[in-house]
């Protein structure tokens, strides 16, 4: 199993298996292994990693002091974007203090990729549910509102989970399955098929394929 940590940059076009695709470019900059967590010491399996830049002085000291065991003495460490991966690792693959390269994924290979979704603040039930709304005509008075969302004395009460208006984004979400396009280790560069959760710069995990299965035709 394979992962390392990205940014978002944006959306553009790329020629893929005699096709134009849409590609999502992921930026992997500064990315490095922190620590592994094992069942036998920590009672699950993960990896630890990290990425982006930070002065030493912006960094807890209690972190700070893992930093400087791992990397030793510096200015600045990759402490901006902190994140455990699930799963079991290869230790003599992804080496504790060594930096993951963009081209530990191939072109063709299947990933999946987390990250949180736009926050859109305060939503109404049109926007949050796509809810078709009243009467837009003259006198109508209720273009926007959800319609009733009580019952009758029995029992009295609105049900749980009702559609209603609230704060919709900013959520957990994963796209399973997704292929890996393109990739330019010089400009440190993964091009991913498909959109990604997420606004531009947004920072989202990149991990080996979890469900995929081969279609045999």
């Amino acid at each position: 199993m394979k992962a390392l940590l990205a940014k978002k940059i944006g959306m553009t076009q790329i020629p893929y298996q005699d096709e134009i695709c849409a590609c999502t470019l992921l930026l992997v900059d500064n990315v490095y292994v922190l620590a592994h967590r094992t069942k036998e010491k920590d009672g699950y399996s993960a990896l630890k990693l990290c990425m982006g830049k930070k002065k030493k002085n912006k960094i807890k000291k209690p972190l700070l002091g893992e930093f400087q065991k791992v990397f030793g003495e510096r200015d600045y460490y990759p402490a901006e974007v902190i994140k455990e991966v699930r799963g079991e690792f290869d230790p003599q693959i992804f080496k504790i203090g060594e930096e993951i390269k963009p081209d530990i994924f191939q072109i063709g290979e299947k990933i999946d990729v987390s990250g949180y979704t736009k926050g859109r603040g305060f939503a109404g039930v049109m926007k949050r549910w796509d809810f078709g709304g009243g009467p837009d005509s003259h006198g109508s008075m209720s273009h926007r509102r959800p319609g009733s969302i009580g019952q009758t004395t029995d029992p009295g009460r609105v049900w749980k989970g009702k559609k209603m208006a609230g704060h919709y984004g900013n959520e957990k979400e994963t796209v399973i399955n997704l292929t890996v396009i393109y990739v330019d280790p010089e400009n440190k560069i993964i091009g991913v098929k498909g959109s990604v959760p997420g606004p531009k710069g947004g920072v989202v995990v990149v991990r080996s394929a979890k469900r995929y299965e081969v279609k045999v035709k």
